[in-house]
């Protein structure tokens, strides 16, 4: 029942914590939207910098320090290619998606969204898409839009372009939604944004480890993901910008490294990428990405993207059989993500007794409580698969919910 394009025990030999039991039972790990699993090659950077070449980058004059920066700088190169950018300058290191969206609104948005201006995002965005653009809202004056859904979870593409107009400053959505898996035509969303001269941000957290993205043929202004969702360390991720735009914008923040001179009398900046990396970086975690990169570039994309459809479909058939199971958000076009809960049960209750048998799932509004009120429930029961997944799991996770089904009815 393996997928016949790779060979996944010996990928999941690759992934330590896998081969674990939790509550007496084999480990099933169904959370990897919320963060995936780190295969060893990861891991084992972490340790071999710490052990071998520990050191501040960039401005020590030594050997340690040299390798230490040269390690650091070669993955801000595997970005570029992984998203292909244009350039390398263009890749910003952040503390993650939000970190990222944060940055964006800090700068681009005070600098360039005024009293009057509108934003425009999505009902299916993470808050950390929401909360950072109702803050610039308040303190600028601007208004926020917001595009809605139809009932399989999709964006209805023609009410967002009549939200379009020129007072559209920018335009934030998500790629792909972390609840419930929902793929967004970004590259019509970037067009329609782009004719009315509005900017363009892409949240690309669920969509990095999934989808294959190319900046440059999306032609999008901004996009931003996090390490830990794409087999890397956590507390790291990344900003893309146009360099035009990057260079526009003033420093998201103050400190070593995003300068050139100091005095009393004032301060110049540095050039793009350092002027918005202020202060020493999370170095080991950015070192320890490359290896991801590597590793998932090492399996392919489009090998990891066919077996993650397999076990979508396959868990769709599965939990469609069970009577009383409903499920949220049906798009055509999907990453590995399935929402779904039990008619009359609670969903923090399913996860807690499918954690009984092993099996780790999310409950809850998973950060997005405007796309749970536009379904009318608390929250739902998220089963997200990677490459390392099996349809034996699924068949664990079907049986644990037809068992909570009939015991709860």
């Amino acid at each position: 029942m393996m997928s016949t394009s790779l060979d996944i025990e010996r990928i999941r030999e690759q992934f330590p914590i896998l081969h674990q039991e939790v509550n007496g039972k084999p480990l099933v790990y169904f959370d990897n939207a919320a963060t995936t699993q780190k295969p060893t090659v990861v891991i084992s950077a972490l340790e071999n910098y710490y052990k071998g070449i520990n050191s501040n980058i960039h401005r020590g004059a030594h050997a340690l320090a040299d390798q230490a920066t040269t390690a650091f700088e070669a993955t801000r190169l595997s970005i570029k290619d992984f998203i292909n950018a244009k350039e390398v300058e263009e890749v910003i290191f952040t503390k993650g998606t939000t970190d990222g969206i944060n940055l964006i609104a800090a700068t681009f948005g005070r600098a360039f969204i005024g009293e009057g201006d509108e934003i425009v995002v999505s009902t299916m965005e993470h808050h950390s898409n929401i909360v950072p653009w109702q803050m610039l809202c308040e303190e600028k004056g601007a208004q926020l839009k917001v595009i809605p859904l139809n009932a399989k979870g999709e964006l209805l593409m023609e009410e967002y372009e009549a939200l379009l107009s020129e007072k559209t400053k920018l335009v934030a959505v998500v790629h792909a939604s972390n609840a419930l898996g929902t793929v967004n035509p970004i590259s019509e969303i970037i067009s329609n944004a782009h004719a009315v001269g509005a900017k363009v941000l892409v949240d690309g957290a669920q969509s990095c480890s999934h989808l294959d993205i190319d900046v440059q043929a999306l032609d999008v202004d901004f996009f931003v993901s996090s390490a830990h969702k794409i087999y890397g360390p956590t507390g790291m991720g990344f900003l893309y910008g146009k360099r035009q735009l990057l260079e526009e914008m003033p420093p998201y923040q103050g400190g070593g490294e995003m300068i050139k001179t100091v005095s009393f009398e004032g301060t110049t900046y540095n050039e793009i990428p350092y002027k918005f990396e202020a202060g020493t970086p999370n170095i080991a975690d950015v070192i320890a990405f490359n290896e991801a990169i590597h590793w998932i570039s090492q399996v392919g994309k489009e090998a990891i993207r066919a077996h993650e459809n397999e076990l979508l479909a396959y868990a769709h058939e599965k939990l469609s059989a069970i009577d009383g199971v409903i499920f949220y958000g049906e798009a055509e076009d999907k990453v590995a993500v399935v929402s779904f809960g039990i008619q009359g049960v609670h969903p923090f209750d399913i996860g807690m007794m499918l954690d009984a048998r092993g099996i780790a799932v999310r409950t809850g509004h998973h950060c997005t409580q405007p796309l749970m009120q536009f379904f009318g429930i608390e929250g739902t029961v998220r089963a997200s698969f990677s490459v390392y997944n099996t349809k034996e799991e699924i068949d664990k996770l079907a049986e644990g919910v037809a068992k909570i089904a009939r015991m709860m009815a």
